[in-house]
C-alpha cells in the first residue's frame, strides 16, 4: 500500500494488494486510525488496516486543550500562555488554577483557589500511621505512589467521578495533600517528627515549612529559594502526553478513582527515564568529577561508551524552553547557598556539546533535567526526592488531564491493539510425552 497524494481535507490512498483507493478525511492534522479498517483484502479474516506504532512514536490518543509544545521552535504554552511568561510572573497555584479552569483567575478567584488549597493540606492522622509502616530508609517516592493510592481508602467520594463537585474536591485534596505527603515521607526517612501545614505561608513556603522545620517556633522560608521552588513546580506542571500523563489518562479511562490513576502516574514518573532523569544528570556530572575530564568523557560518550544525560528529548528538537529559565533560576539559587561545586563541570559540558556537530548534528540540546538536579541538591534535597518533587508539581497537570479525558465524547476504556506474532491453534500434549 502505498500513499498517492493528499488533498485539502481528505488522504487518497491506494491498496497495491486489490488496487482499490480510499478517501480518508483528515481533522486537525490527523486522519482516525479507525478509517484504515476500510482498507482489506477479500480475505474473510482480514479485519481491516492497523497501524503499529511502537511507543507512540506518532499517535494522537486525545485531543487536548491543556497544553501546546511545538518541539522544532522550543515552544511550550499552558493554555495559550507561554511557559517563560508564566515562569517570569505567575505561581504555582495561579499556574494550577489556569490549567485546570482554562483561563488565569482575577484576584478573587485566586485568593478563593489558594484559601481552599491551604485549607485542605492536612491529612488524616492513620495517613501517618501507615507511613511509618515503612521501613526507615524506604525510598520517599515509594512511599509517595503507596501512600497516594491508600488515600482512596480514604475518601470513599472518590469514586463519585461524574459527579462534578465530588470530582473537583478529590482534585483539590490531591494539589493539596501531595506536598504534606512528601514532607511526611522525607521526614520519615530521615528518622526526624512530622511538621504540620503552616496555613500562614505560601504553597511552597509551607512544603519547605514541613520538611526543613527544626526546633524554632515559626519556620520562615528564604524568599530566594520559596521562589525558585515555585517557578520549578510551574515548568514542571504539565507537559501534555508524557509516559505519567498517558498512564493518568489510561488509568482513569476505566473509571478508576483518582486517587489510583494518580498514584499509577507517580509509578510511571518513578520509572529513571522519565521523573528520575535529573538524578542521572547529577550522577554524571559526580562521576566526570572535574572539568579537565570532560573532553574524555566526551570522547567515550561518542564512542558509545556512554550517554550524555539531560541533552536531547523525546519532543524537543532544540533547547527545552524550560532549561533556559532552570539555567537562570541556578544562579539566584547559588547566591543564597553557595554554589554547587559541579556547576563549573554542567557548564563547560553544555558549551562543548552546544558547539560539538556530533551533538549539533543530533539535536541533542539541554533539557529541563540536566540543571534542575542542581538546584534541588543545593536546597538541601537529597537526591531521592528528586522524583517526589517532580510529582508534587505534576500533580496540577495529571488531574487537569484527568478530567478532560473523562469529559471528552470520544473516549472509551484505553484497549490497544497489537499485532499477534506467535503461535497459532495447536494441541495440549500431555506432561508424559513432552
Amino acid at each position: 500500500m502505498k500513499q498517492i497524494y493528499a488533498m485539502a481535507d481528505t488522504l487518497s490512498i491506494t491498496d497495491n494488494r486489490t488496487g482499490k483507493t480510499y478517501e480518508l478525511p483528515i481533522t486537525g492534522g490527523a486522519i482516525k486510525a479507525t478509517d484504515l479498517k476500510k482498507i482489506k483484502t477479500e480475505a474473510p479474516d482480514d479485519t481491516g488496516l492497523m497501524t503499529y506504532d511502537p511507543a507512540f512514536m506518532n499517535t494522537a490518543s486525545c485531543r487536548s486543550r491543556i497544553t501546546f509544545i511545538d518541539g522544532d521552535i522550543g515552544v511550550l504554552e499552558y493554555r495559550g500562555y507561554p511557559i517563560e511568561q508564566l515562569a517570569e510572573h505567575s505561581t504555582y497555584l495561579e499556574t494550577s488554577y489556569l490549567l485546570l479552569n482554562g483561563e488565569l483567575p482575577t484576584p478573587t478567584q485566586l485568593k478563593a483557589w489558594e484559601h481552599h488549597v491551604t485549607m485542605h493540606t492536612m491529612v488524616h492522622e492513620n495517613i501517618k500511621k501507615f507511613i511509618e509502616g515503612f521501613n526507615y530508609d524506604a525510598h520517599p517516592m515509594g512511599v509517595f505512589v503507596s501512600t497516594v493510592a491508600a488515600m482512596s481508602t480514604f475518601y470513599k467520594d472518590g469514586k463519585a467521578i461524574n459527579d462534578t463537585a465530588r470530582r473537583k474536591l478529590q482534585m483539590l485534596r490531591l494539589i493539596a495533600k501531595t506536598p504534606t505527603i512528601a514532607a511526611y515521607a522525607y521526614r520519615h526517612n530521615i528518622g526526624r517528627p512530622y511538621i504540620q501545614p503552616d496555613n500562614e505561608l505560601s504553597f511552597t513556603g509551607n512544603f519547605l515549612n514541613m520538611l526543613f522545620k527544626m526546633a524554632e517556633a515559626k519556620y520562615t522560608p528564604n524568599p530566594v529559594l520559596e521562589r525558585a521552588l515555585d517557578v520549578l513546580f510551574i515548568l514542571h506542571a504539565d507537559h501534555e502526553q508524557n509516559c505519567s500523563t498517558s498512564t493518568m489518562r489510561g488509568i482513569g479511562s476505566s473509571h478508576a478513582d483518582p486517587y489510583s490513576a494518580l498514584a499509577g502516574a507517580a509509578a510511571a514518573l518513578y520509572g529513571p527515564l522519565h521523573g528520575g532523569a535529573n538524578e542521572a544528570v547529577l550522577r554524571m556530572l559526580q562521576e566526570i568529577g572535574s572539568v579537565s575530564a570532560i573532553p574524555d568523557f566526551i570522547k567515550r560518550v561518542k564512542g558509545g561508551e556512554g550517554r550524555l544525560m539531560g541533552f536531547g528529548h523525546r519532543v524537543y528538537k532544540s533547547y527545552d524552553p524550560r532549561a533556559k529559565i532552570i539555567k537562570r533560576t541556578a544562579y539566584e539559587v547559588f547566591e543564597v547557598t553557595g554554589k554547587n561545586p559541579l556547576l563549573d563541570i554542567a557548564l563547560e559540558l553544555e558549551r562543548i556539546a552546544l558547539e560539538d556537530d556530533y551533538f549539533v548534528q543530533r539535536k541533542l540540546y539541554p533539557n529541563v533535567d540536566f540543571y534542575s538536579g542542581l538546584i534541588y541538591e543545593a536546597m538541601g534535597f537529597p537526591v531521592d526526592m528528586f522524583a517526589v518533587l517532580f510529582a508534587i508539581a505534576r500533580t496540577t497537570g495529571w488531574v487537569a488531564q484527568w478530567e478532560e479525558m473523562l469529559l471528552d465524547g470520544d473516549q472509551k476504556i484505553f484497549r490497544p491493539r497489537q499485532i499477534y506474532t506467535g503461535a497459532r491453534t495447536r494441541d495440549y500434549v500431555p506432561m508424559a510425552s513432552r
